[in-house]
C-alpha cells in the first residue's frame, strides 16, 4: 500500500511540476504574471515609447482590443521599448493611459522576438510559442483582430 503510495506521490510530482514554467516577471503593478496567464494563447505584444507619437496613438486602440479579447484564447501585453521601471513607468503608463499588462522584463529573449528598430512594433505570437507576425507601425483594434482572424484560420 505504501508503495502504490509513493508511487502516486511519484507520478502527480512529476505532472505538476514538468507542467509549471518560470513567471514572465512582474508587471506594471509588481505582481508576478504566471506562465498560465500568457502561455497556451495567441499574444498581442506591443513595444512602445514616451517619445513616440505613433505609440501615443495606438494605445488606446490596444485598449480597445484586449478588452475585446477577453475570454476569447487571446491576450495584449505592452512592453516599454526604453526599459523605464518603477514610477518612470507607472507616470508613462498613466500619461498613455494603458489599460492591459504591461511586461516590467522584455520577453523578447524567452519568446524569441527579433529586436525592431522602428516603434512602434506589434508581435503576433500563437499558442504554441510561435512567432506569426510582426507588424511595423501604427495599428487599430480592427486591422489587429482581422489578422488574428487569418493566422488562427492558418496553420
Amino acid at each position: 500500500m505504501r508503495k502504490q503510495f509513493l508511487v502516486v506521490i511519484g507520478v502527480f510530482l512529476l505532472f505538476v511540476l514538468s507542467g509549471c514554467t518560470e513567471d514572465y516577471g512582474n508587471d506594471q503593478y509588481g505582481q508576478k504574471v504566471p506562465a498560465a496567464h500568457v502561455e497556451g494563447q495567441w499574444l498581442v505584444i506591443n513595444y512602445w515609447a514616451e517619445w513616440c507619437p505613433p505609440c501615443r496613438k495606438e494605445i488606446p486602440q490596444l485598449n480597445v482590443l484586449a478588452e475585446q479579447l477577453q475570454n476569447q484564447g487571446a491576450r495584449v501585453f505592452g512592453v516599454n521599448y526604453d526599459g523605464l521601471q518603477g514610477k518612470e513607468l507607472q507616470a508613462a503608463i498613466k500619461a498613455f493611459d494603458i489599460r492591459f499588462t504591461v511586461f516590467t522584463q522584455d520577453p523578447a529573449k524567452r519568446l524569441q522576438l527579433p529586436r525592431s528598430e522602428g516603434l512602434p512594433v506589434t508581435f503576433i505570437v500563437d499558442p504554441q510559442g510561435k512567432l506569426r507576425d510582426q507588424l511595423l507601425g501604427e495599428q487599430t483594434a480592427a486591422g489587429l483582430t482581422a489578422r488574428l482572424a487569418e493566422l488562427r484560420a492558418s496553420p
